[in-house]
């Protein structure tokens, strides 16, 4: 008989029982190569003792999860995209400056001189010449191609801030569910441990009896049996302890070998939590970011496809210049012009009807995805309030199960202490009250888990 405790409960016997020693051995092999966090570094604040609070965990995950930062990265990169349209809105001015030297000969064209006129000599004499200028022009008309696609840079950008705030959610989700799965299996270990010193004060009591001759030599055996596989199994608790705790620091973005003390706290319930399910569901359309993006997404489609239709068009620009060139720095010819420009591609091998169809296709990619967005909006939800309401109803079937498993064990114990009940019957008990327990523990953190799913579904931070 052997006793495994772990969040999806079960009972195992045999070599099953040393399948996290390998895990562990990973995990410790992790720790060594990470770069260890000092104390004020972690800063756990939010609970009594410096122990870290799941509001601190949440805080350093979002100062220190890479996705966020790059998240953030892409949201400043879309505020440059959109100063990048804008600016062809703006006027444009440029400076030039030239200096060379030199040769001056004077190259004929065919039909430039007379035929009876001698084609000039040259030579290889050199000379300064200077060149300065000043340009300048400003967009007029371009039938909406510049003013739309600066519009389109700017629903692109909302739509990196709405994806910068879906994944910090994600993040949450991730460092809640890390969080509380950490708390679990530290109460696992503690299940694990309790076994073993019961299963310990078996030993010293059934020793005493088989010296008197109360008990047979086979009640030795077996629950020196039974204190091996407890072993085993707090072996297995303590691996799966510093697994959820390296899962915890990878959530947070820390060293897996980062060392704090959980604070002993509960997932508060979720506002509204037992409302009905469309009502949540019209929270989250509200809420959720995912959709968010998607519906600036395809405005910045629809502008797009506006903008590029203005490419039959003509552009209207003014422009403007002045140069001093000469061959002599102090003596420079001055020369200045102002003028319009248009142009009008007549043909570009149909370019344009092929970027507006490009353009269009993406626009209904997009709406489709915002149409399918919804209707996984609603699965979630309702998922999510599902699984809080029936972790509440679990909870107390399972303490209830655990009381009882523990009055089970208390008569079993006194049953063989009085020489009524059997070896059997004891280490029946024993693991009826241990799986009763891990139970009670995976009942209370799934409540927890299934109310940060909730939160994620709706959208909320």
């Amino acid at each position: 008989m052997c006793i495994s405790i772990r969040l999806s409960i079960h009972i195992s016997c045999g070599r099953r029982a040393l399948s996290g020693v390998a895990s562990a051995t990973l995990v410790l092999a992790a720790a060594l190569l990470a770069r260890p966090v000092r104390a004020d570094e972690l800063s756990p604040t939010g609970a009594a003792g410096g122990k870290l609070s799941l509001a601190r965990a949440e805080a350093i995950a979002l100062d220190h999860q890479p996705t966020v930062a790059e998240a953030a990265g892409q949201t400043e990169a879309s505020e440059g995209r959109v100063e990048e349209a804008r600016s062809g809105y703006l006027p444009q001015v440029a400076l030039t400056g030239v200096y060379q030297r030199t040769t001056g000969n004077f190259a004929p064209r065919p039909g430039g001189l007379p035929a009876n006129v001698a084609a000039p000599s040259w030579t290889s004499t050199t000379y300064n010449y200077f060149n300065f200028g000043a340009s300048a022009s400003q967009l007029i008309y371009d039938f909406g191609q510049t003013s739309g696609k600066w519009r389109a840079a700017g629903a692109s950008r909302d739509a990196a801030r709405d994806n910068e705030r879906t994944v910090r959610v994600q993040t949450l989700l991730a460092v809640r569910r890390a969080y509380l799965l950490a708390r679990a299996q530290a109460e696992l270990a503690v299940v694990a441990r309790q076994t073993v010193d019961n299963e310990e004060k078996h030993i010293t009591q059934t020793v005493g009896f088989v010296k008197a001759g109360i008990r047979p030599d086979i009640d030795l055996a077996r629950v020196r049996t039974d204190l091996a596989n407890a072993k085993v199994q707090l072996v297995n608790a303590n691996n799966s302890l510093l697994l959820a705790r390296a899962t915890l620091n990878q959530t947070m973005g820390l060293p897996v070998n980062t060392r704090y003390d959980l604070a002993d706290e509960t997932f508060p319930a979720v506002a509204g939590e037992e409302q009905s399910v469309d009502d949540l569901i019209g929270q989250a359309v509200k809420g959720r970011p995912e959709l968010a993006t998607l519906a600036d997404q395809r405005r910045a489609g629809e502008l797009t496809v506006r903008a590029l239709k203005g490419g039959y068009g003509p552009a209207l620009a003014a422009t403007a210049g002045a140069t001093e060139a000469g061959t002599q720095f102090d003596n420079l010819v001055p020369n200045w012009y102002l003028g319009l420009t248009a142009a009008w591609p007549i043909f570009q091998g149909g370019l344009t009807r092929g970027q507006v169809r490009e353009a269009k296709g993406t626009l209904l990619t997009l709406t489709a995805s915002e149409q399918a967005e919804l209707l996984q909006i609603r699965i979630d939800v309702e998922q999510a309030q599902l699984g809080v309401l029936a972790a509440k109803s679990t909870i107390s079937a399972a303490e209830e199960a655990l009381a009882n498993a523990r009055d089970l064990l208390r008569l079993a114990e006194r049953r063989y202490e009085t020489g009524l009940g059997s070896s059997i019957e004891l280490g029946d008990a024993q693991v009826a009250a241990t799986a009763a327990a891990a139970q009670e523990v995976t009942a209370r953190f799934s409540l927890g888990t299934a109310r940060a799913q909730l939160l994620a579904a709706l959208g909320v931070t």
